[in-house]
Order: C-alpha cells, then sequence, then structure tokens
C-alpha cells in the first residue's frame, strides 16, 4: 500500500468517525428539543390552570362572601362612611411618610 493511500485512508476514516459523531449528536440534540417542548405545553398548560384559579379566588362574589362570615364585615351605610379630604387631617399626616 502505498504512503498516499495510508494517508487518504487516514483521512476517511476520520471524516466516517466526524459523521457518525456528527449524526449522534444531531439525534441527542432533537430529542433533548422534544423534550424541552413536551415541558413548555405542560408549563402551558399549568400556567392556564393558574390564572383560573387565581380569576376564581379573586371573584368579588366570593371575597366579598368570605369578608361577610368570616371576618363579619359589612359595607358601610352612608352614615357611617366620611370622607376625609387632605385639609381635614392632621399636620402630621401632611408631612407624608418620615
Amino acid at each position: 500500500m502505498s504512503r498516499a493511500s495510508f494517508v487518504l485512508l487516514i483521512v476517511f476514516v476520520f471524516c466516517a468517525l466526524g459523521v457518525v459523531t456528527a449524526q449522534h449528536r444531531a439525534r441527542q440534540l432533537f430529542i433533548e428539543l422534544e423534550q424541552q417542548e413536551k415541558k413548555s405545553r405542560q408549563y402551558q398548560i399549568e400556567w392556564g390552570q393558574l390564572q383560573l384559579e387565581q380569576s376564581t379566588w379573586a371573584m368579588h362574589a366570593r371575597v366579598e362572601k368570605i369578608a361577610v362570615q368570616q371576618l363579619n364585615m359589612h359595607v358601610p351605610s352612608s352614615k357611617e362612611a366620611r370622607v376625609l379630604h387632605l385639609k381635614d387631617t392632621p399636620e402630621s399626616l401632611k408631612k407624608g411618610p418620615l
């Protein structure tokens, strides 16, 4: 076998190994991509469920019901309600936070 043929054989073997390695890496990356897309879909589903749950917990009627039943709160009547203007407050409150 001539020296040139031997060099070409070595180059061919390294190229073949490079192709096999590149294909293997591409398959690994594709599998990882599919897994990440699956996680993304699961997170989107969970996000939608959490938004629905949040809107349920924050419904005005539910909050008002809990305020009345558990906290013994009530909507003040017009006689109980007072509107305070800045001029009506003590001087210490006009200065703002410390």
